[in-house]
This record gives structure tokens, C-alpha cells and sequence, in this order.
């Protein structure tokens, strides 16, 4: 991709509504634009890391068993008064009426549009374990919407839904997702730390929230150091291992009473990303989602849900990678895997390989972001350093001649000077 003909509206200044590095660096960088409080247009840039999230938590899902389907962001209210949750969920719900005066809301979760899926179609224990999953965008009337796309009301959300015949089967379901999140936050470069957690609006008796490690991030969080040395793609991992390392938010941590030796005590600032729940037949028994047992008689499904905020973890992938010049993309998620600077477009040789660079990264499979315009060399390198990509690839007149390029990692600020070989073959590796 040309830069010259991409859309990438960046600002020089930072705009005063924007409170915290991610909602800053994110309007900077032209990644999103404010539609309304806490309603936002994803422009290209931002748009592209949100599918690099999202194509991750696809794959993790898909990897755990999950099975993707796509429920409506509008859904009708009987829905929810059957369940007995339409009274209960407070303000935060968007109550509309369409032109027959029916009451509808916009979705701000969907427990009770998968069980009348279930419901349907699903009549014995033969069929289970079951789990529906999709990636759709939520709408929460939050009273204060603030910090960005990190509490927006309009948000992008994986939600999950398993369905077993007993709390056993639903345990199983349950770690399977535990795991799953573990994995998908570390293959997009996090460290997040597993805690037992309320059930909220959503009920059941069994939850856990996953924090994410960043400097400012919005509470104070403890857990055992062996978390950081976990090797998460491992096929043997013990779930119930995981779930007994030591894990607390500051309000819940006891310093005198903490099971983990002091040296391996760590302490960190956490983002919420991704909750998980069981609440058995909390919607089942009233919606009437059972199945016939292994004994023949009829019997509620236990249910899970399991959430992660994909739009929320763009801001905070960015709160956790980031400096003084702007966002530090890890290389999963990273709109550009590789930006060229053409140091002289006006020069034969120099933009003649930058041409090629970017014609030969494009044809190996790579992302490339070719910054071709007729700018200062600093305006380029500070656009650069502000998009955050994980290389930078500069083509100068003087290295041209000596058949030399420049390659600097985003992330440590090296640099090394390498052939056009060289440099294809290590960014295709």
C-alpha cells in the first residue's frame, strides 16, 4: 500500500477530550474518529488491527471447539421478559419500539438469543457439548462513556455460549474457554492475569475476569510470577494447575495472608478484557432449553458464557505498547507489518528500490505501507514512530548507490543496514 494514496488522517496535536495514551495515540494516529460520546468510526488503520484481533480470537475459538454463528445486534424484548432479565438490566439497555410498537432492544449481550436458538434445534444429550460463539457489535448506554473504545457504548465483543448436560460437562466447557483466553492474549503479545470475579447482570456462581498487564492500566493487580512463564501453546497444559496460581485485585489482596512466596509475588497495573461465567440453568429452566438425558427423561442444559471485549483490546494492546512517540504494535496485530520510508521519491535509484521493496514484500505475503510522498524525511519518520509498526525499512540516495538499506525495530530501536536479499528474506521468514 501506497501511503500516498492511503487514508490516514494523523494530527499533530492531541486532542483535549482524550484522557489516557490509547483514546490519544488512537485519534492521533487517525485510527478512529468520534461519532458521537462514546460511538466511533473505524478508519483504515484502526479498522485493520481490529480484523488482526479479531482473526485471532476466531482461531482460538475454532481451536477450543467454538463453533461461529452471527445473532442480530437487534433484539426483540419478549425475549428477555421470558428470561426475566429485561426489567433488571438497568439504563445501560437501549429500549426502542419499531413501527408495529413492539418493544425491541439493541443487543447488549445475547444469552437469551442463543438459548431460543438451542431451544430449537437441539433435543438430546447426544448433541451436546454444544458452543455457539459470534464477534458483533454491542451497544450499552453507559452514563458516561469515557477513555475512547476502551468503555464505549457502541463496542465490538466476542461472546461465547456453551450448553452441557450437567455442572460436570459445563466445568469442562468452562476451562476450555479458561485456556482459550490465555492463549489469545498471549499470541497477540499480552501477559493476562486470570481472577475469580462477580457474575453481574449476567448471574451464575462461577466467574473469572482476565486482566491484562499495562503501566496505566486501571487497577492494581497481584498473581504468582509463574504466570509470565507459562508456555501457553503447550498441548498439556493443567487448567486446574492455572486456576490455583495466587491472582487478586488490590481490594481482595492480603499481603499477610498471600500463599506466594515474596520473590515470586508480582504486582502490576491490569485492563479487564475478557470475562467468563457459568450460571447452569439460570435462562435454560425458563426458556425452556432442555434435552432428553441418557435416562429419558427431559432436563435443563447447564449454560456458560464467555466474553472478550475485541474492540476494547485495541486500546488496550496500545496502553500496554506504547512510548513517548507513539504506539509500539506487537507484530501479530499490526495493521503494516513493515513500513518503507522513500527518503527521495525524486531520486532514480533510491525510489526505484523502494519500488521494488515494496512490489517484492507485497508478492511474499507481507503487509507493507510504502511512504512515497513528497514530505520531509522527519515528518516520515515521525508518522512512522507514531502508527507504531514493528519495522521501518529507510531507502536513502547514499545507501541506494552502495545497494544498502536501513531496517529498525519499533520495539528496541535497533538498526541494521542490509542488501535488499537480506532484507526480504529476514521480514518473510
Amino acid at each position: 500500500m501506497r501511503l500516498s494514496r492511503y487514508f490516514l488522517p494523523v494530527l499533530k496535536e492531541t486532542p483535549a477530550e482524550a484522557q489516557i495514551v490509547s483514546h490519544q495515540l488512537m485519534l492521533r494516529a487517525g485510527m478512529v474518529q468520534q461519532l458521537a460520546a462514546g460511538i466511533y468510526s473505524w478508519l483504515p488503520l484502526g479498522y485493520a488491527v481490529l480484523r488482526k484481533v479479531e482473526a485471532i480470537v476466531h482461531q482460538e475459538m475454532q481451536r477450543a471447539g467454538a463453533i461461529p454463528i452471527l445473532m442480530p445486534t437487534i433484539q426483540p424484548a419478549d425475549l428477555w421478559i421470558e428470561s426475566g432479565r429485561y426489567n433488571d438490566y438497568g439504563k445501560e439497555m437501549l429500549r426502542i419500539r419499531d413501527r408495529h410498537d413492539r418493544s425491541m432492544l439493541y443487543g447488549p449481550t445475547n444469552e437469551e438469543n442463543v438459548t431460543d436458538i438451542f431451544r430449537r434445534h437441539v433435543r438430546s444429550f447426544k448433541q451436546l457439548p454444544l458452543n455457539l460463539y459470534h464477534i458483533q457489535w454491542k451497544f450499552r448506554d453507559e452514563v458516561r462513556p469515557r477513555f475512547g473504545v476502551m468503555r464505549g457504548r457502541e463496542f465490538l465483543m466476542k461472546d461465547a455460549y456453551s450448553f452441557d448436560l450437567d455442572a460436570a460437562g459445563a466445568e469442562a466447557s468452562y476451562d476450555a474457554m479458561f485456556l482459550a483466553y490465555l492463549r489469545t492474549f498471549r499470541r497477540m503479545g499480552l501477559t493476562a492475569i486470570p481472577m475469580q470475579a462477580d457474575t453481574g447482570p449476567i448471574g451464575g456462581n462461577l466467574s473469572h475476569e482476565f486482566q491484562i498487564l499495562a503501566r496505566t492500566g486501571e487497577s492494581e493487580v497481584h498473581f504468582d510470577a509463574a504466570f509470565e512463564a507459562i508456555d501457553f501453546s503447550a498441548d498439556d497444559l493443567s487448567v486446574t494447575e492455572l486456576k490455583a496460581l495466587y491472582a487478586a485485585a488490590d481490594d481482595k489482596h492480603d499481603p499477610a495472608a498471600c500463599p506466594v512466596p515474596a520473590e515470586r509475588l508480582r504486582s502490576g497495573r491490569g485492563i479487564e478484557v475478557g470475562h467468563i461465567f457459568y450460571f447452569g440453568t439460570k435462562y435454560s429452566e425458563p426458556m425452556g432449553a432442555t434435552v432428553i438425558g441418557p435416562d429419558g427423561a427431559t432436563q435443563p442444559v447447564h449454560m456458560g458464557s464467555y466474553g472478550i471485549g475485541v474492540s476494547r483490546l485495541v486500546g488496550a494492546l496500545i496502553e500496554a505498547n506504547h512510548d513517548d512517540k507513539g504506539i509500539i504494535w506487537p507484530e501479530a496485530v499490526a495493521p503494516f507489518k513493515v513500513g518503507i520510508v522513500d527518503l527521495r521519491p525524486d531520486d532514480a535509484l533510491s525510489h526505484g528500490l523502494a519500488e521494488e521493496l515494496h512490489e517484492r514484500l507485497q508478492r511474499a505475503g507481507v503487509d507493507v505501507l510504502l511512504d512515497e510522498r513528497d514530505e520531509r524525511a522527519g515528518a516520515k519518520f515521525a508518522t512512522m514512530e507514531l502508527i507504531g509498526l514493528p519495522w521501518t525499512v529507510t531507502v536513502g540516495p547514499r545507501g541506494a548507490k552502495e545497494g544498502k538499506v536501513e531496517l529498525k525495530a519499533r520495539a528496541s530501536g535497533e538498526t541494521v543496514e542490509l542488501d535488499p536479499d537480506a532484507l526480504v528474506q529476514r521480514l518473510t521468514a
